[in-house]
């Protein structure tokens, strides 16, 4: 059984040919009546209501998945990246020469017979000149000699008086 409607005394086509004169309104109702909906309609709206209402929560959730996926493959990556330093490190510490430079420079190991001299840099930055003067060619004598110089501050430095708190 085919069910018919009666047409509209405008067709279609000549409603979209003739547009409205501008003092006239347009009228909601004749385009709401042109709708028509049936059972299967309604039913299909609701299906996709209740689709809609299943999946949001579903997206979200796939998408805070894919951001926790994307953070833990950011952190094995900065794993491995450490791992390989460290390996590399490793490497380095199977190197003879590696490992006496390390003794040397870090617990000041020296080879027997071997004398070392550390030097304390004592100054303050602000006693530190910024610009380094300029350098003579030709060689000055000193007016004074230096190893007595170095004996006599010895010396005094021996016989100083302690400072006692009062």
């Amino acid at each position: 059984m085919v069910k018919t409607t009666a047409p509209s005394p405008r067709s279609s086509a000549q409603r979209r040919a003739s547009p409205a004169p501008a003092g006239r309104r347009v009228d909601v109702r004749d385009w709401l009546g042109g709708i028509r909906l049936s059972g299967f309609a309604f039913i299909m709206l609701g299906l996709v209501a209740l689709a809609a209402l299943v999946l949001v929560p579903s997206v979200g959730t796939y998408l805070d998945q894919r951001a926790q996926i994307a953070a833990l493959q950011e952190s094995v990556r900065v794993g491995q990246d450490e791992v390989e330093a460290l390996q590399a490190e490793r490497q380095q510490w199977t190197d003879p020469a590696f490992i006496t430079t390390q003794a040397r420079e870090r617990l000041y190991y020296v080879r027997p017979g071997e004398v070392v001299y550390l030097i304390d840099d004592d100054l303050p930055e602000s006693a530190i000149p910024e610009t380094a003067g300029t350098v003579s060619e030709d060689v000055e004598r000193t007016s004074t000699d230096w190893m007595s110089q170095f004996v006599r501050s010895v010396v005094s430095a021996g016989d100083a008086r302690t400072a006692v708190a009062p």
